[in-house]
């Protein structure tokens, strides 16, 4: 910072105070500062509050492990133009005014970590749906207190998101809630309902029939689903490339076979006019959903290449399933098969 008598000296011209500097050349500065020096900055004149208000469009709280609340309450109507912010917090210290506050001024935002934010209720949701329509990113995982009916009515005013992490939001994922996010957010790419112990087949369902672009899913825990979901996914979710099912113990080898049945499915793709296959799965979670048998989850393994269970990569994640331990991926037979057998011969 320049103090009483300091110069900022810049090719062909000197600055005797900050209210001289262009503001191309303030926001130049702003875009050096890490977070915590931003705040002290908004602080110093008009100028650097005009530039931070103007310039910023990326910021973190993470780093405030005290008061984070009403600094939230102090900074945020000053970063208007904000697309991505970061609220995570090892304690709870947030509450709904600071989310109001954030929704009445940050209207473009795009990207938003509430997570561990236990203190909040429903008031902070039903703010961001008004406020931020443009959210395609939102992290709420371990926010306890949120309903399904405050996500549903998110999910009616936020139709851009696309990646959601509900992860430990008990009572806000329901399968009501995943019924409008289906309806809702067609553009949904990610979502996460890890230990999401309501979320039952109608849920996950509306998921796979309302959102075709999903590419990762994350199960694991929901205890209550069965085949059907799975199979509703491997027949309309053709971009799925991560699926966790952990401890889904109701998951059978019908499941497995529909995902593996999905790699003969061929999606148009009107951009080249030609018929592409997908890459099909890259990740999956099956460690205890001991109903599986080898030979189904073997197919798997076969017609998805990039499923490693060799040591150093574990794509195909099967601890505590003890009956498939003889299931490998290509990988592992390759490097059992003879050398002469791998050779290519030139002519």
């Amino acid at each position: 910072m320049m103090k009483g008598g300091e110069q900022v000296v810049t090719v062909g011209r000197v600055f005797s105070d900050w209210s001289e500097i262009p503001m191309e050349l303030l926001l130049r500065i702003v875009c050096l500062l890490d977070d915590r020096t931003v705040v002290v900055a908004s602080g110093v004149c008009c100028g650097w509050r005009d530039a931070i208000s103007s310039g910023l469009t990326n910021f973190s709280f993470s780093w405030c492990k005290n008061n984070m609340n009403n600094l939230v309450l102090s900074v945020a109507p000053k970063f208007k133009n904000l697309r991505r912010l970061v609220l995570r917090q090892d304690k709870p210290q947030l509450v709904d005014n600071a989310v109001e506050v954030i929704a009445n001024n940050c209207h473009g935002l795009e990207d938003l970590d509430l997570s561990k934010s236990f203190k909040l209720s429903d008031r902070s949701l039903y703010a961001l749906a008004h406020g931020c329509p443009n959210l395609t990113k939102l992290n709420i995982s371990g926010c306890s207190s949120f309903s399904d009916t405050a996500v549903a009515y998110l999910s009616s005013h936020c139709r851009k998101l696309k990646v959601l992490n509900l992860c430990g939001c008990v009572k806000a994922a329901s399968d009501n809630a995943l019924k409008a996010i289906g309806y809702n957010c067609r553009e949904l790419q990610s979502v996460n309902l890890g230990w999401c112990e309501e979320v039952g087949d109608a849920g996950v369902m509306s998921l796979a029939y309302g959102c075709p672009d999903l590419r990762s899913l994350d199960l694991c825990g929901c205890v209550l689903i069965t085949d059907d979901s799975v199979v509703a996914l491997a027949n309309n979710c053709l971009h799925l490339r991560s699926l966790g099912l952990y401890f889904c113990q109701n998951i059978t080898d019908r499941a497995i076979y529909a995902l593996a049945h999905r790699n003969e499915h061929q999606v148009w793709d009107s951009d080249k006019s030609s018929r592409v296959k997908e890459e099909g799965l890259m990740n999956l979670n099956i460690s205890q959903c001991t109903a599986l048998t080898p030979p189904a989850v073997q197919a798997l393994c076969d017609c998805f290449p990039a499923l490693h269970t060799c040591p150093g990569r574990h794509s195909l994640i099967i601890s505590g399933c003890l009956n498939l331990t003889s299931v490998h991926c290509a990988c592992a037979f390759q490097a059992h098969r003879p050398v002469n057998a791998l050779a290519h011969h030139a002519y």
